[in-house]
């Protein structure tokens, strides 16, 4: 029982300090401290996710430094991924020794990474509070709604979860940043951008779920007292901010 409420007090005083972390960060709104802040959440993921995907490279991390550092110099992050791919796949071909699976990291969690600062340089602050709001709303409305009346299984991969919590999560996470997303685009994309964002974290955590369950590990990491890894606390975003923005420039 002591083991459980401390748990619960580690949870809520992490979840405090990220909390006031967040608004100050966007109270500052400058691109060189969003830069840097996300920087060093995209490290420390890629390290747990190097450990999901069983990859011990440590020369891995340099290139993802250097993936980071020309996001600041260049605006669209996805041509980066995609440079990236392209470089990966003609040294494989050059070397013939290095194992695909060294790429996983540069596609999870480097692309939704990439994406998350494209978006913020091109539709600035207030969408990223969008995708802050509709994940998290998506999260809280799951846990409510599937504690309630959460009876259907969703996935094997994720055996808490439920069809009828991850349903009022979506409604939720809609609803929520229908009221964040008004104020960027018209009330149509609002919704639409809202819910496919909504969706598209929930597959963002189960992903997550998939690899810590191949991995054989509880969470990604230990960093966050309470909450475990960055990965932990990051996976739904660095699926709706892929989805977010493609949509954004799809039908704004």
């Amino acid at each position: 029982m002591q083991t459980a409420k401390n748990s619960t007090q580690e949870r809520i005083v992490t979840a405090i300090f990220l909390v006031t972390g967040v608004f100050v960060v966007g109270l500052i709104n400058n691109f060189w401290l969003i830069w840097t802040v996300l920087g060093v959440i995209y490290l420390l993921a890629f390290h747990e996710a190097t450990r999901l995907f069983g990859i011990n490279n440590n020369s891995l991390y340099a290139y993802a430094a250097i993936l980071w550092l020309a996001a600041a110099l260049y605006p669209y992050g996805e041509d980066l991924f995609i440079i990236a791919g392209l470089i990966f796949a003609a040294a494989v071909a050059y070397t013939q020794n290095i194992p695909w699976k060294n790429f996983f990291p540069f596609v999870y969690p480097s692309a939704g990474m990439l994406f998350t600062l494209s978006m913020y340089q091109e539709y600035g602050i207030t969408s990223l509070l969008w995708l802050l709001v509709v994940v998290a709303s998506a999260d809280v409305g799951a846990y409510v709604v599937g504690r309630s009346i959460g009876k259907t299984p969703f996935s094997i991969s994720s055996p808490s979860k439920t069809r009828e919590g991850v349903y009022g999560g979506i409604a939720v996470a809609t609803a929520a940043g229908f009221f964040i997303g008004i104020t960027i685009v018209d009330m149509p994309q609002a919704i639409i951008i809202s819910m496919m964002a909504a969706i598209s974290a929930v597959f963002g955590d189960l992903f997550e779920s998939y690899l810590k369950r191949r991995a054989g590990v509880k969470d990604s990491g230990s960093i966050l007292p309470g909450h475990g890894g960055v990965l932990d606390r990051i996976d739904g975003y660095l699926f709706a901010s892929i989805v977010m923005l493609v949509l954004l420039r799809g039908l704004v």
